[in-house]
């Protein structure tokens, strides 16, 4: 096998594997986070996990196909290395941007969702326990 075709070999094994193995951590971890920003609605929270994971898969695996070629030849083992290097170092900038990407959007959702359904009150009311040996004033 020549050393660019272990590179193409090695930069796709590695890229499929990552950006299956975050795609299957955010459907794990995602489904109650989206549970909550859908109001308890698992089958409408379930179907959007599903969706936003193909979508995540179709991306990342889109640009791990569309970054394949190597430019320039690669002679011995040291230019494969640094070769799949810089591809394998692409794909995972990629699949992190499209990572935070999901998670600014369904923050943003969560917190939507959240304000929609606040009650009008202070912004911010802390809850503090009174002080050992408070006695509230009676009534006037």
């Amino acid at each position: 096998m020549s050393a660019v075709l272990a590179t193409y070999a090695g930069y796709v094994v590695l890229s499929v594997a990552l950006t299956l193995w975050v795609a299957r951590t955010l459907f794990r971890n995602g489904a109650l986070f989206l549970v909550e920003v859908f109001e308890g609605d698992e089958k409408l929270a379930a179907a959007v996990n599903h969706l936003l994971v193909v979508g995540f898969l179709l991306v990342n695996l889109g640009f791990v196909a569309y970054a394949l070629q190597v430019d320039g030849s690669v002679p011995d083992a040291r230019a494969a290395v640094e070769a799949l290097s810089r591809k394998f170092g692409a794909v995972l900038l990629v699949v992190g941007a499209v990572h935070f990407t999901n998670l600014f959007v369904l923050q943003r959702m969560r917190r939507h969702a959240r304000a929609v359904h606040r009650r009008p009150g202070p912004a911010f009311a802390p809850v503090v326990p009174p002080a050992p040996g408070y006695r509230p004033a009676p009534p006037r």
